[in-house]
């Protein structure tokens, strides 16, 4: 009985993981489709893209709330900590590959499509443990700040959180599992965000922030630099 208690609890959370909220709130708001905008993603970084601002940020806490909530209810329901933990992975997967945007591709074959998984991960990592959150969001910040990418900065999210779970299980008797928790989450946003990586790599993915508006800086100096050299030379 409590294996089948505990089943319907990962399976509903991937279902609640599932609803493209993203979708939702672009569709109500202007009356596109997030999915023919830029990434095609559903999450807040691209809502934001074709909606807006608020939009993008209304999309990330309902996106971080769903699987949170997933967290709270599989803990009023069972004491089981491995469920604690699965239930918001599962919320992850359903929010990146959803059953509600089912599709075929140009080659015929089904597909899911859905997010990145940022702010589920952040979420599962507020369920897990509120105060989490708290110290994510400010070295997110600074990573995104620094860094420039947003999805170098949506990686460390789950990569932060398994630290912190560390931290806890090695100092303060925390359940190991949640360590598992920030290793399966990366591994979910990783498998997300291999476009992004493969442009990391060869050097075309979006900047952002201060080191973009640099970036922009450099040519505009290197065409001064020029033209001083040439006026000098006349």
């Amino acid at each position: 009985m409590h294996i089948l208690i505990d089943t319907g609890i990962v399976l509903a959370s991937y279902l609640f993981g599932a609803i493209p909220f993203g979708l939702i709130i672009v569709k109500l708001m202007t009356g596109k489709d997030v999915r023919t905008v830029e990434s095609g993603r559903t999450g807040g970084t691209n809502v934001m893209r074709a909606a807006g601002l608020w939009a993008g940020l209304l999309t990330a806490i309902l996106d971080m709330l769903k699987a949170a909530a997933t967290v709270w209810l599989s803990k009023a329901v069972t004491g089981n900590e491995w469920v604690h933990t699965l239930a918001p992975i599962a919320a992850i997967l359903g929010h990146n590959y959803s059953v509600f945007l089912a599709e075929r591709d140009e080659r015929g074959r089904w597909r899911l499509r859905g997010g990145a998984g940022g702010a589920a991960s952040l979420g599962g990592a507020l369920g897990l443990w509120a105060p989490s959150v708290l110290i994510i969001l400010p070295l997110g910040a600074l990573i995104y700040y620094f860094v420039g990418y947003a999805s170098v900065t949506t990686m460390s999210v789950a990569f932060l959180a398994a630290i912190i779970f560390a931290v806890r299980g090695l100092f303060y008797h925390a359940p190991w599992e949640y360590v598992l928790y920030g290793m399966l989450a990366e591994i979910l946003l990783i498998l997300a965000l291999l476009p992004n990586i493969e442009r990391l790599l060869n050097g075309t993915e979006r900047l952002h922030g201060w080191r973009a508006k640099r970036q922009q800086q450099k040519p505009v100096e290197k065409s001064r630099s020029r033209s001083m050299k040439q006026g000098n030379a006349g």
